[in-house]
């Protein structure tokens, strides 16, 4: 074999390991990112307390 040169099948097999590779780490950090950024709870409109019917609160509260 050639050194400066790759068969097809070997090529597009590490572009899909790349494609694969890079599509793992993306979501590595997303969940990465969502579990380090948990806002924990928030003040908001509790259901039923809001003055005006245009107001918005939370479908449920976790705290």
């Amino acid at each position: 074999m050639r050194l400066g040169r790759l068969k097809p099948r070997w090529s597009i097999a590490l572009l899909v390991a790349g494609g694969v590779g890079i599509f793992a780490l993306a979501n590595a950090h997303l969940i990465h990112v969502a579990r380090s950024s948990w806002p924990g709870c928030v003040p908001h409109q509790k259901p039923g307390t809001a003055p005006g019917a245009s107001s918005l609160s939370a479908a449920q509260s976790s705290c």
